[in-house]
């Protein structure tokens, strides 16, 4: 049996690895909310706040995501709608709330334990058109930083790395050291069957995961 985790509790696991995620708080009512925005530095406005739970999976199709919110009064308006669209199969929910995140290139990275294989490490293409150029590669974790180069090398979509529309060249040392990050998720978190990153936003060049799923066993 498995479960998957929240966001927010997904997020605390990469990142505790070193994979690079956004700047993010949570909070069971809206107070709660606005306290910790406003304790934390690093949450500056706009920001997004999106419900999570361990059983809400879906988020944008149930209309779960608050995007571009301008101010504290926005946020507490936005905290009051999420937490009445709970229903009562979601279970313990909260509200996250993440800085905004802009960049016009990204990527997805994920983890699947393959029961022939093992634990697999994934990067490709993201964005709108990721299902349509289908543009990944794959490699067993752990991974080295000379695995993490070539797994970058095996991607058709090259120009994604150059400059672009005004935006600076990926940082691909940056881009190595989260895979790296990520595969370690992959070979030392106990019990670990998938993890998705999607997206990865280069922001200023650097990967930034605005999203995160993990799927672990579970003896309940």
């Amino acid at each position: 049996m498995s479960i998957t985790l929240s966001e927010a509790e997904s997020r605390r696991v990469v990142a505790k690895y070193g994979v690079p995620v956004s700047p993010f708080v949570t909070g069971n009512s809206p107070d709660e909310v606005l306290a910790a925005v406003s304790a934390d530095a690093t949450i500056t406005y706009p920001v997004v706040a999106k419900l999570c739970g361990r059983a809400i999976a879906h988020k944008t199709e149930r209309g779960l995501v608050r995007l571009g919110i301008a101010d504290a009064d926005a946020l507490r308006a936005a905290c009051v709608e999420l937490l009445g669209k709970a229903l009562p199969e979601d279970g313990r929910v909260e509200v996250l709330v993440s800085s905004m995140v802009d960049g016009n290139r990204e990527l997805i990275a994920g983890l699947n334990a393959d029961p022939q294989f093992g634990m697999t490490v994934m990067v490709g293409v993201g964005g709108i058109l990721a299902e349509a150029i289908r543009d990944v590669s794959f490699r067993l974790a752990p991974i080295t930083t000379v695995d993490a180069a070539e797994m970058l090398d095996d991607l058709t979509t090259q120009r994604l790395f150059d400059e672009f529309r005004g935006e600076p060249a990926a940082d691909r040392g940056a881009i190595i050291a989260a895979l790296v990050a990520l595969a370690r998720v992959g070979a030392e978190e106990p019990g670990l069957r998938s993890a998705d990153l999607n997206p990865l936003i280069l922001v200023d060049g650097k990967p930034v995961a605005v999203d995160a799923l993990l799927e672990i066993d579970s003896d309940d």
